[in-house]
């Protein structure tokens, strides 16, 4: 009896993984897209591959697609049965959530502003900064006058530049600011045979960084005036950095960087993120009677639905019987846009919840798929809306119930279909932890919420040896995601990290740049390393 458990112990321990996936982002309104998507997946079987993990951003929106969308579809379908490809649809955007808001931009979570000042002229309130910031429209033209400057910037007829280096290239200046205030920052940029580095604006607070929006420096570029937005929270003083970390090659100038408290920009308007208007004697305001209903109509709508443009003329607030010189006091929320355009939405609020049922129920609908991936992955800010604080949760709490109840819809929907999903969120030595990115708070924990039947697609390969255990320990099955375009060696030495843990169901080739080149060297990799 104890030999026979013996024996199956080193069974499970010794069989390696069965599934070999291919991560496929498409656009199946585009006949062509398709036609990849099938020669992929051809291509992809003859090399032993046996599951599409797909994606497309018009799964958050099924209800508007076209007729030849679903023809497109039908046709990919058809190739993933004739050629015995699983196919799993990805859905649950709470990370990457652009997709999602595109069906109601004003979902986004929100940071909070408290009392902003608006005074009222000829009928209307405008923002008005407290106090002026000091280095609005600041000149380049000498260093001098800033907290400091690499000596690899060079002053050159009124900007600073700095040429090809190996060295950081910044420039930085301490600020007072007002606590849990919107503040914008604008440059001017030129470049010349610029590569290998970001140029990039930073606002910290100690060791905490307030803004993840990037610039657009292209290699050769004229004077181009760049922003980005950033809420101060609970700071008083802020450190604004300019430059370059890590060196580049080419040239970089800088020009008039100027900092402001700004007004009502991509203002979001959802029961959870209210926004309150008062004079300064402490009388609130009632929208429609005092003031004419107040939005921000490129919320959300910029280059198009679902995309969030930093900064933009903000709207004022159109009052009604209301004196000129009368100073008020308005406070709201407003997105943060993370990196090149990712915006996380608030679970918390009912109407979004709303919108994931509806999701499962049309992406089942459309693919009647055996497995689904949900896509609870990098969720950068949270925890800051009234409708997330009235909770009561951390946000590992947060996390785990939003995890909870999405597996619980997908058991409704498709009772019999396997459930996926990222690990990073739920990951100790990854992304759950304290002080992550612009999360409120603390989310270790978030692992409750996933039940056992589970299964974690861990990219975790820098702690691999402390990441698979933890889940094998904790009952999941995982799928480790490899290759994310690094050479393919890499993943080998990942995978032989793995050959001791239980219940490593498969492997994936993950590409985030439609890289397919390697595709049949992972699959012989994947042969030699015995997966």
């Amino acid at each position: 009896m104890a030999f026979g458990f013996i024996a199956l112990v080193s069974a499970i321990a010794t069989t390696r993984a069965a599934e070999r996936w291919v991560y496929a982002p498409s656009n199946y309104q585009v006949e062509a897209e398709a036609d990849r998507i099938i020669a992929l997946m051809k291509r992809a079987k003859a090399c032993g591959y046996t599951h599409f993990l797909l994606t497309d951003s018009k799964f958050s929106r099924v209800p508007t697609l076209p007729k030849k969308y679903f023809a497109n579809v039908a046709r990919v379908k058809a190739a993933a049965q004739e050629t015995g490809i699983q196919l799993v649809p990805g859905l649950f955007g709470v990370g990457y959530s652009n997709d999602l808001l595109s069906n109601d931009p004003n979902l986004a979570e929100g940071l909070p502003v408290k009392d902003a000042l608006f005074v009222v002229k000829d009928f209307v309130a405008s923002h008005v900064p407290e106090p002026e910031i000091a280095f609005k429209g600041a000149s380049l033209a000498s260093p001098k006058g800033w907290g400091f400057v690499d000596d690899n910037l060079v002053s050159d007829d009124g900007a600073l530049r700095s040429d090809a280096t190996d060295r950081n290239a910044r420039f930085s200046q301490k600020m007072t600011v007002q606590p849990f205030r919107q503040y914008h920052i604008s440059v001017w940029l030129k470049t010349k045979d610029f590569a290998g580095g970001r140029a990039e604006i930073k606002a910290m607070a100690g060791n905490r960084q307030l803004n993840y929006t990037y610039l657009h420096a292209k290699p050769e570029q004229e004077w181009t005036q760049q922003h980005i937005t950033f809420n101060s929270l609970d700071n008083k003083e802020v450190g604004i950095y300019f430059g370059v970390w890590g060196g580049h090659k080419g040239s970089l100038w800088w020009r008039t960087p100027a900092i402001e408290e700004c007004g009502l920009v991509n203002l979001l308007r959802r029961p959870g993120a209210p926004f309150v208007v008062r004079t300064e004697d402490g009388r609130t305001l009632k929208e429609g009677v005092d003031y004419e209903p107040v939005a921000d109509p490129k919320l959300g709508t910029v280059p198009y639905q679902g995309e969030y443009e930093p900064w933009h003329k903000p709207p004022n607030i159109h009052v009604k019987d209301i004196a000129d010189g009368v100073r008020l006091r308005v406070s709201y929320y407003h997105p943060h846009i993370v990196y090149e355009g990712q915006v996380c939405a608030c679970v918390s609020e009912p109407a979004f919840d709303a919108l994931l049922k509806r999701q499962a129920s049309d992406v089942h609908q459309v693919w009647n798929a055996a497995s689904y991936m949900m896509g609870h992955d990098e969720w950068r800010v949270m925890n800051w809306c009234e409708a997330c604080q009235q909770r009561h949760l951390t946000p590992g709490q947060i996390v785990a119930e939003s995890a909870k109840a999405c597996v619980d819809i997908l058991h409704a929907t498709a009772p019999n279909a396997r459930t996926f999903v990222w690990s990073d969120m739920f990951d100790p030595v990854h992304n759950a932890k304290p002080n992550y990115y612009l999360v409120n708070g603390d989310i270790t924990g978030s692992w409750d919420g996933l039940s056992k039947d589970v299964i974690l697609v861990n990219w975790n390969s820098g702690e691999a040896g402390k990441s698979l255990p933890f889940f094998a320990e904790r009952g999941h099955r995982q799928l480790v995601a490899g290759y994310y375009d690094a050479p393919v060696e890499k993943t080998r030495q990942w995978l032989d990290k793995a050959k001791s843990v239980h219940g490593i169901i498969g492997v994936m080739y993950t590409t985030w740049r439609n890289n397919y080149d390697e595709l049949e060297h992972f699959s012989k990799m994947l042969d030699e390393a015995g997966y």
